[in-house]
């Protein structure tokens, strides 16, 4: 069973890896980077660091909206600057 659940693990980190690489909308790259924690995550209860799968799953969701934050204000900054004329820069 514990084989089974790594083979899991494994593959969803591996699919969260590349499709953070293969996505171009950012919002798909967040989803992508949270398959891949959750992968990551799986391991490290796998190999019983219970410990840090506890920060681990406290500082995903958190991690991510800091990661949907800054896309909505590098969003607006980039709107900002083509209203303004500045979009060159």
């Amino acid at each position: 069973m514990e084989f089974l659940v790594s083979i899991i693990a494994i593959a969803l980190m591996v699919i969260g890896a590349f499709g953070v690489k293969k996505k171009k909308k950012p919002l798909d790259k967040v989803i992508m980077f949270d398959i891949m924690d959750a992968g990551f995550v799986l391991t490290v209860v796998l190999f019983k660091y219970l410990d840090v799968a506890l920060f681990a799953a406290l500082a995903g969701p958190l991690s991510t909206l800091v990661f949907i934050l800054s896309m909505v204000k590098i969003k607006e900054i980039r709107a900002d600057k083509i209203t303004c004329g500045e979009a060159n820069d």
